[in-house]
């Protein structure tokens, strides 16, 4: 054989071979909580059933416990293109815009029927910011409702005073103002060291986070206050997203929807089960008493408050959206 025909047969096989691995495009998807938390466990589900739509076309590599960026940078990469998708604590980034942080306002939507109730009025215009921010929104999933974690007995929200008070938005950043605890911003990955060095002794989470933090290891106490249900959403880079075929496109957005599905779910039934753990695990599991839910409910009058002065107009016919859907059942 001729020296060119040999190399002609040898570029044609080398040609053949990388066509497979050129027709894969492979994606990062960071994400802030642990690989065993609801939330990473339901983005893995998702990414398989996106392999699985696109015969291995679109892979998706999930980044859990923020191991590619911290918590508040995802959002920023994936507008920037640094990662392709993501997901992220909306409420993170209400100081951005206060629309982001309408979930986490105190006893507005306390169960999950009104978590959803409430996305339901507030997606549309969660969509349209993100789209002008070069974000396509993809879909929302809830964490379990809110409660106090502390080394000591609450009462009322007097004792709260000197805490050293985990803060992770504005809410939570406001609350320990409010009843004149120590405000530390700490992320979720950060929480079990900053337990542990006692950088904080208190914090306001849900059951999963408790879990996810070992929280029994350094206190003692979780009360179970329901203040509210916070959201996390993933997105895809709009440009990324535009430039996969339409098949691809679809595959993502049907995935994403049986996945958003899948995360209520999954919440729903597995909120019961974090408070199970953490009394198994020695902690003190109840409700607030009287004197400390009649002080929490006068915070949050205040945040409300405070938020629709922030959010304004648009806030405002939101809520009010929400209430009346609220009152339909």
């Amino acid at each position: 054989m001729k020296p060119f025909t040999r190399l002609a047969i040898g570029l044609a096989g080398a040609l053949a071979l990388a066509m497979p691995a050129a027709a894969q495009t492979k994606w990062n998807l960071p994400a802030a909580y642990p690989a065993d938390n609801p939330h990473s466990e339901n983005l893995v589900l998702f990414a398989k059933d996106v392999a699985e739509a696109t015969g291995g076309k679109l892979q998706i590599q999930v980044h859990a416990n923020a191991s590619l960026f911290k918590a508040p940078e995802i959002k920023r990469a994936v507008q920037t293109g640094q990662a392709q998708m993501g997901e992220v604590l909306i409420s993170l980034h209400e100081n951005e815009d206060p629309i982001y942080g309408l979930d986490v306002v105190p006893f507005l939507a306390t169960s999950f029927e009104q978590s959803k109730k409430l996305w339901e009025v507030q997606k549309p215009v969660i969509e349209k910011k993100l789209d002008a921010q070069g974000i396509k929104l993809l879909m929302a999933v809830p964490w379990a409702p809110q409660g106090i974690y502390t080394k000591k007995e609450l009462n009322s929200i007097e004792d709260m005073k000197g805490l050293k008070w985990r803060a992770y938005n504005v809410g939570t950043t406001r609350i320990g103002q409010l009843v004149g605890a120590q405000a530390v911003t700490i992320q979720a990955a950060e929480l079990p060291q900053a337990l542990a060095t006692g950088v904080v002794n208190s914090f306001m989470s849900s059951g999963g986070t408790g879990y996810d933090s070992k929280a029994w290891e350094t206190l003692t106490h979780f009360y179970d206050t329901q203040a509210w249900i916070p959201k996390d959403v993933t997105f895809v880079n709009k440009a990324a997203f535009e430039s996969l075929d339409k098949p691809t496109q679809e595959a993502i957005l049907k995935a994403a929807k049986v996945a958003e599905e899948r995360g209520w779910k999954m919440w729903q039934e597995k909120a019961g089960w974090y408070l199970e753990q953490l009394k198994a695990k020695g902690m003190k599991v109840q409700p607030p008493s009287p004197e400390l839910a009649a002080g929490f409910r006068k915070i949050g009058e205040e945040l409300t408050a405070d938020w629709l002065k922030k959010a304004g107009a648009e806030g405002q016919a939101i809520v009010e959206a929400y209430k009346k859907a609220a009152a339909t059942n």
